[in-house]
């Protein structure tokens, strides 16, 4: 299995939005999610469905077919050696557990970016790109 790039559960969020204020958010997400060779974790899969639907009040069976129009997208399950691989980058960097998730995911996935807006922009971790698509 494997990604040129990683999607963050954010990225998911803003493609699915309808809030006004988040358009611009909306259709760069959008973009993103349309690029071949993305790639996905269960992780992002869990945070976007809770989120969706807690936050957004999306009906489950919308943020299902959401989830399910992007199974083309390879998706790393969570297992020991992800869990394990997280906690060394989360000691390395001081990150939190789920951002090190993020990045180990990406990691096991040979991505060599990830698209969030929840870490630092251009840096790298472990060797791979963070870059905020919604950066001017």
């Amino acid at each position: 299995m494997h990604a040129d790039f990683f999607l963050d559960t954010n990225i998911l969020l803003y493609a699915a939005s309808s809030a006004k204020a988040e358009h611009g958010k909306r259709v760069r997400a959008r973009e993103l999610l349309s690029m071949e060779g993305g790639g996905l974790s269960v992780q992002v899969q869990a945070e976007f469905y809770v989120n969706a639907t807690a936050k957004f009040k999306l009906p489950h069976g919308k943020v299902i077919r959401i989830l399910e129009s992007l199974e083309s997208y390879p998706v790393l399950a969570i297992t020991e050696a992800l869990f394990w691989a997280a906690m060394r980058i989360k000691e390395r960097y001081g990150l939190s557990y789920w951002d090190s998730a993020i990045i180990a995911a990406a990691l096991e996935l040979g991505c060599h970016t990830v698209y969030t807006e929840d870490l630092n922009h251009g840096q790298s971790y472990a060797g791979i790109r963070v870059i905020n698509p919604f950066v001017a």
